[in-house]
């Protein structure tokens, strides 16, 4: 049993009988939490009473099985291979994951976001209300960079969230929401937003073992105003000086539904000589990581490490192989709770970080109905990965 699991859970009585619901693309991260759940609970079974209760308890798996066939017109359905009745289920949904095709009219498709929320919807209509609790894990929020309304448009993110609870889904776990306060739309159901800060600091302290954490030799950018918070998170667990750039956006003229930007201005101390950290929800198209990247070599940094939370590369890789031959960054890490494209995983410059792990975590502990707020606020775990890292936080330049 790892020292980091919360809780002692022979003290704990589960909402109901575990189980988990992979939809399509999601299927290799699920088997990682499934295998994470089954070997915890048969090492802590020895404290649990012997009674009947072991025999849901302790299972090889806790996987359902689910099927989402499609027709010939693109129409589809769900199905579950079995009864959930009283279960605790727990449906994993990665929205963007664009490798999950389908036949239409004998044509492949790529399945979109809205194909995903549709399949979310099957599963949840599969399950009949028989289940005792549902739980959706949903890593990057679906329409979550339309949380609000700033002229006559759809507040898509809000809607969809609606729709979850009026199906009867009780808690929602997403990561580095863009906007966490379009939790509002659903005051009465659990939300939970939860940060990969130590994921992504325990992925760059093993990969960049030359890192030197001290605001000597270390800064903090957050590309835009929007993710200040994030980083100021990561500057006080780190005790570094925090950087910002600006977008200047041109009003006059729209692109895509959005005012296109002119240029990034930064705000923030020298950081000649200093390796340096750009911290972001996500990563789409790139324009704007790069354009950052590159101002902060001119600036003078030594290297940059870019951590987003979602890498969606929506136009491809080419300008990041580009940008990374020419020096303008050094190392990308992005989360693999969602999916990432086999030629992505090859590239030298790209990290995946795990995360299978910690929503093992998460699953077991809400399981148990214990509470999260040790898996969420994640000061201790960092501050224990500071102190294994020591020898290298303050040392001086080689």
């Amino acid at each position: 049993m790892q020292n980091d699991l919360p809780g002692n859970y022979q003290d704990a009585i589960p909402v109901g009988m575990l189980g988990i619901i992979a939809l399509p693309g999601t299927e290799v991260i699920a088997k990682r939490i499934d295998s994470y759940i089954v070997q915890w609970r048969r090492e802590y079974a020895d404290k649990l009473p012997k009674d009947d209760f072991l025999h849901h308890y302790i299972k090889d798996s806790y996987m359902i099985k689910a099927d989402f066939p499609r027709f010939s017109t693109g129409e589809g359905k769900g199905t579950l291979s079995q009864s959930v009745r009283g279960y605790d289920l727990f449906i994993l949904c990665d929205c963007f994951n664009y490798g999950v095709e389908y036949e239409m009219y004998g044509m492949r498709y790529p399945t979109s976001p809205d194909e995903h929320f549709a399949n979310l919807k099957r599963a949840i209509s599969a399950a009949a209300g028989k289940e005792r609790r549902l739980t959706v894990i949903m890593p990057m929020l679906y329409e979550g960079r339309q949380h609000r309304r700033s002229s006559r448009e759809s507040l898509d993110c809000a809607m969809a969230l609606q729709e979850l609870v009026s199906l009867g889904v009780k808690n929602i776990i997403t990561f580095d929401a863009h906007d966490p306060r379009v939790q509002n739309a659903i005051h009465l159901c659990g939300f939970e937003n939860v940060p990969t800060i130590y994921q992504m600091l325990k992925s760059l302290v093993k990969a960049v073992p030359d890192l030197q954490l001290d605001k000597d030799h270390l800064m903090v950018i957050s590309p835009d105003e929007g993710g200040m918070s994030r980083c100021i998170f990561y500057s006080n667990m780190l005790g570094v000086d925090i950087g910002m750039f600006y977008k200047r956006r041109d009003y006059s003229v729209i692109v895509n539904g959005r005012n296109p930007i002119i240029a990034h201005e930064f705000l923030g101390a020298n950081i000649e000589g200093k390796d340096v950290v750009v911290v972001d929800d996500m990563i789409s198209s790139g324009d704007s990581m790069i354009d950052v990247c590159r101002q902060l070599k001119e600036r003078g940094a030594q290297r940059v490490f870019c951590c987003a939370s979602f890498g969606l590369f929506s136009s491809g890789l080419a300008r990041f192989d580009k940008a990374y031959e020419q020096g303008i960054f050094d190392k990308i890490f992005t989360a693999d709770c969602m999916y990432a494209p086999p030629e992505l995983m090859e590239r030298e410059w790209y990290i995946s970080v795990r995360m299978a792990k910690y929503m093992s975590y998460l699953i077991d502990t809400l399981n148990h109905d214990m509470s999260l707020s040790r898996l969420l606020t994640p000061a201790d775990r960092i501050q224990r990965l500071l102190v294994q890292f020591g020898h290298r936080i303050g040392a001086p330049t080689a």
